[in-house]
């Protein structure tokens, strides 16, 4: 199967949803990362209608109404960065956990350095809520991302929906 893809709007944009057969194989949250995969990818079809359950959930998502994703996932990283994803996927819908957390969490206690470059090279943000990993002072830390300028910061976009829809 070539990898399907397609827009989803947003209240902070457009970001772009790529499949594969065995799932979400990406998610871009701006066009610019978007471009730059399609450029590099021959087997790139649009097809909104094969993308209908992932725009169903997003869009469930975003009106507070689902806590958790059912979408499969096609990840694709190294031993290290799965323990990280997988831990991640742990977080409970509306909390936070700090780098160092996660990096106890599964068993790499002075990690948390690399607890944030495998939160950075993760390519299905908001099913893998890396947005929910924070310093431990309680910073919010960057984000893959950012719209309309530097006007609204992404995570701490998602941040607030949760915590409104906790």
């Amino acid at each position: 199967m070539n990898n399907i893809y397609c827009k989803y709007e947003w209240e902070l944009g457009s970001m772009y949803i790529i499949l594969n057969s065995d799932g979400i194989l990406r998610l871009d949250l701006n066009e610019d990362n978007f471009e730059e995969y399609k450029l590099n990818t021959c087997d790139l079809i649009y097809d909104k209608y094969l993308c209908k359950k992932v725009i169903e959930e997003l869009d469930e998502y975003f009106k507070g109404v689902r806590k958790q994703f059912t979408i499969p996932l096609s990840i694709s990283g190294t031993m290290f960065q799965k323990m990280v994803w997988n831990e991640l996927a742990n977080i409970p819908y509306g909390e936070t956990r700090s780098y160092g957390e996660i990096a106890r969490n599964i068993g790499k206690p002075k990690g948390a350095q690399a607890i944030g470059q495998a939160n950075k090279v993760n390519k299905i943000p908001i099913f893998i809520p890396c947005h929910r990993v924070i310093s431990k002072d309680g910073n919010i830390g960057g984000y893959m991302g950012k719209t309309r300028g530097d006007e609204v910061n992404i995570k701490q976009f998602l941040l607030s929906l949760e915590r409104k829809h906790k």
